[in-house]
């Protein structure tokens, strides 16, 4: 079930096109760079810069979401790294990768719908 969230004040405005960025800066850093991109790291600084501003409103799920996606995956990266040489490592690596860019697509799909992005499938 989706949470509700009280109506936002001058401020989502900018907070919503900040989230967009936050998005489109992290699925750049997976396109072109990798995981550990420059605009990946630039899109997770973001995050926390901004993620007290959007406390109390459904922006604040999503900075969580993407924040929470890129630690997990930094997490999931460095076991791949340590098993890439019992060969395991590249189905975890490319593992982390998928999940990483379905949880990318599915935050900024709910975004795009005004919803906090849920770990439903």
């Amino acid at each position: 079930m989706s949470q509700v969230y009280p109506p936002e004040d001058g401020k989502g405005l900018s907070l919503r096109n900040l989230t967009h960025l936050i998005y489109g800066l992290f699925a750049l850093g997976l396109l072109t760079a990798g995981f550990l991109g420059v605009a990946t790291i630039a899109a997770v600084l973001l995050a926390y810069i901004k993620r007290s501003d959007a406390i109390g409103t459904v922006y604040a799920a999503h900075f969580d979401w993407v924040l929470k996606t890129f630690w997990w995956g930094l997490l999931w990266m460095v076991v791949a790294f340590i098993t890439l040489f019992i060969f395991i490592g590249w189905v975890i690596g490319t593992a982390a990768v998928v999940w990483m860019v379905y949880r990318v697509i599915k935050g900024w799909l709910s975004l795009l719908t005004g919803q906090a992005p849920t770990a439903e499938l």
